[in-house]
């Protein structure tokens, strides 16, 4: 726990770059993540990019995720700008601070306008934009009066669905897979002691949500675990698959 509060503390921009594409971008997928320490901890982009190599895709990733920014941040952030013109990206994928989607105050007043001009930036560029659905945290927000981690999850899906349905953008739904594996298996730890970040089961599921999601490709069977029993990356798998399946 203390390992990674100090992890979030510290990381003031987390860039995960993997490249293995080189100078030969022919048939390779490039994916930028924009987001916060939801996209940093155990490093998403990169865990994301191993699962697709083992299901034989040449993927690139990188990175801008600061502590705590919201997509507000993010608009306004020169690194991104920087970075989005760095490449010429596959796919950009958006993630709002973890709160905000869940208050319908917020999400009309801050999550809304940033997205939509970044959703608009990111076209422009000639990428498609993804939405991060992320999960919600496991006692809710009892301070903004959201008692329950069901309740806020609801919320936080609501706003990222309406949001992909206005924009007419693809929502990759980790929050709804989160969902059902803490439903049907909660022993299955996917919140580190905080209630908030992610185990590295919590990012793997990430991880095979964005591949279905990206590629609309089954990942059940995909051989690269990152660590996890073959059992649980496999009902990982199946899973995301599933819920991606009912898009």
């Amino acid at each position: 726990m203390a390992l990674l509060a100090a992890l979030v503390a510290a990381s003031a921009a987390c860039t995960g770059a993997t490249d293995p594409c080189g100078g030969d971008p022919a048939g390779c997928t490039r994916v930028l993540f924009l987001g916060n320490s939801y996209t940093y901890v155990n490093d998403l982009p990169g865990t994301f990019a191993r699962l697709a190599a083992s299901g034989g895709h040449r993927v690139a990733t990188d990175s801008v995720a600061v502590g705590g920014a919201t997509l507000a941040d993010v608009l306004a952030s020169g690194d991104r700008r920087q970075r989005m013109a760095s490449a010429h990206w596959s796919f950009i994928v958006l993630q709002e601070q973890s709160q905000i989607p869940s208050s319908p105050q917020l999400r009309d007043q801050d999550m809304y306008p940033a997205a939509r001009s970044l959703v608009g930036q990111v076209q422009a560029a000639g990428a498609l934009p993804v939405l991060f659905e992320t999960w919600a945290h496991r006692d809710g927000w009892p301070e903004a009066g959201i008692a329950t981690y069901t309740q806020m999850q609801t919320q936080i899906d609501a706003a990222y669905e309406g949001l992909a349905r206005e924009l007419g953008v693809a929502d990759a739904p980790v929050g709804r897979a989160w969902a059902v594996v803490h439903s049907a298996d909660p022993g299955l730890a996917l919140w580190v002691d905080d209630g908030s970040h992610p185990t590295p089961a919590g990012t793997y599921l990430a991880a095979c949500v964005f591949y279905a999601t990206i590629f609309h490709a089954d990942p059940t069977g995909l051989s690269f675990t990152d660590g996890l029993s073959d059992g649980d990356a496999r009902y990982l798998q199946t899973i995301a698959e599933q819920v991606v399946s009912l898009e």
